[in-house]
């Protein structure tokens, strides 16, 4: 059996401004930092030791990584970044008030761009696209999606689970995973088989620790249970 511990990125900035943020590169709030410790004090007192970590290749979840990592005196296991792990790509959301957004387009609208499993948010601008297409991060990706659908942010996660993730487990490791909301949204629909309507319901917290088991003999994940 080997242990998974999923956690979304303690709380940034644009969250403490209630922001879209998807791929913008913004770093955690003063909450957030401290929301990364107690999550690695958990996992020290709950004595899960890593072997391998993986984390978005965006800040606000590399940081929650680096301060989970220092917590457990595990600043040397290596630490592999992935857009794969990205938060959705909220396209011309990016940077808009949820409120306010609301308020223009509607509740009802907005809540459909947050949560159906099919839904995209309108396109980026050109000017987003461009910073994005120019940032070493994404040098490896031919093509920069213009926003996302939680079903994209499967797709896209998928591979990463189906290659990566399973072959770090089959050598019974155990594995720290620092993503986004939406990402372990995609996470556990895949390892859990969630229905698309169920997974519009499913909320991920910021800073909490996710255990998932992998069984080693039927090659199956558990269902994932928060760390106490």
């Amino acid at each position: 059996m080997a242990n998974i511990i999923l956690i979304r990125h303690g709380q940034s900035k644009w969250n403490l401004q209630n922001k879209f943020t998807g791929w913008k590169d913004i770093d955690l709030s003063e909450n957030g930092i401290n929301e990364a410790k107690e999550a690695g004090q958990l996992i020290k007192q709950n004595n899960i030791k890593f072997n391998i970590a993986f984390t978005s290749v965006l800040k606000r979840a590399i940081n929650t990584m680096n301060i989970v990592l220092k917590e457990n005196s595990l600043t040397d296991i290596q630490v592999i970044q992935t857009y794969r792990l990205n938060e959705r790509h909220y396209g011309g959301l990016t940077g808009l008030n949820k409120k306010e957004t609301a308020e223009i387009h509607g509740e009802e609208q907005v809540h459909k761009w947050r949560r159906s499993y099919k839904t995209k948010p309108p396109k980026s601008s050109e000017e987003f696209m461009l910073s994005i297409k120019k940032d070493n991060k994404y040098t490896e990706l031919d093509q920069i999606p213009y926003s996302e659908s939680l079903e994209d942010t499967v797709k896209r996660v998928s591979p990463f689970i189906k290659t990566t993730l399973i072959n770090a487990l089959k050598k019974n490791e155990n594995i720290l995973i620092a993503a986004h909301g939406n990402s372990i949204r995609a996470f556990l629909k895949i390892t859990e088989k969630i229905s698309d309507t169920e997974i519009s319901k499913l909320e991920i917290p910021t800073g909490k620790p996710l255990l998932v088991k992998y069984n080693l003999h039927n090659y199956k994940f558990s269902s994932h249970e928060y760390l106490k």
